[in-house]
């Protein structure tokens, strides 16, 4: 499946920083006050222990595997996945469904292979299309949870940044005896507070929901080769079947 950069979410992700690091300048602070070590192996550490409670080991690895979608975005092509099923669907009516044996074999993908071979081995349209529903269903569950990952990522972040915030304010009133030190103390507690909730608003759910934008355009292309074959297997003019799946990629008008 091939990828291409998603310069948006590169873009956006620069500007968001961008915007953080200049508002500190003119509110006349340091840059190098918001970056505390501490800090960040606390929120970092403490978002993913927590995400990785709750989240079952395939599912979590499956979702930090996602990860590059946020700036890789998968390329599906439905455009040539409809012309390939209308070429099927104009090959079977010359030559007959027995005729798509040969695209098995090229198929890569499980599922689409699955599909193909079910429609020449015989399967009825209503049967083809109960099996393979069940198979994009399990497919939109298991990456639907995995995309949530990040999601839960971003709910914990900023509990766990005002955590290192009140573990920042201890290490404070443990020096009360200096005063000198008291002002530089507190800032630097609460940076912890800026990486859990800058982490979860700028980075954590703008990759979740992306990630999940993704999940629905790849259900979208499984639901195109579905609704193809069974039109194929009810034996479909290739035009109706054409006109068909154009709508799933007909542009909305402004």
């Amino acid at each position: 499946m091939a990828s291409r950069v998603d310069r948006l979410s590169l873009v956006g992700l620069a500007v968001g920083l961008a915007a953080i690091l200049a508002g500190q300048l003119l509110e006349g602070g340091s840059l190098s006050s918001l970056f505390q070590p501490a800090a960040l192996v606390i929120v970092l550490g403490g978002t993913l222990g927590a995400t990785m409670v709750q989240t079952r080991y395939p599912i979590f690895m499956r979702g930090i595997r996602m990860l590059r979608w946020a700036f890789l975005s998968p390329q599906q092509r439905p455009d040539d996945m409809i012309r390939r099923l209308v070429a099927w669907a104009q090959l079977s009516r010359r030559e007959g469904i027995l005729a798509l044996e040969k695209h098995v074999g090229n198929e890569r993908d499980p599922f689409f292979r699955k599909g193909v071979q079910l429609l020449v081995d015989g399967a009825d349209a209503q049967r083809l299309r109960e099996v393979m529903e069940v198979e994009i269903t399990t497919y939109e569950n298991t990456m639907r949870q995995a995309a949530r990952v990040w999601d839960s990522a971003a709910g914990y972040a900023p509990t766990i940044g005002i955590l290192g915030a009140v573990l920042g304010l201890i290490h404070v009133m443990e020096n009360l005896a200096d005063p000198t030190r008291l002002g530089a103390g507190i800032a630097t507690a609460f940076v912890a507070t800026i990486y859990g909730v800058g982490s979860a608003n700028l980075i954590f759910l703008p990759i979740g929901r992306k990630l999940q934008m993704h999940v629905t355009q790849l259900i979208a292309v499984r639901d195109i080769f579905v609704d193809g074959l069974v039109g194929i297997a009810n034996g479909d003019n290739p035009r109706i079947i054409e006109g068909r799946l154009l709508g799933y990629v007909a542009e909305v008008p402004e």
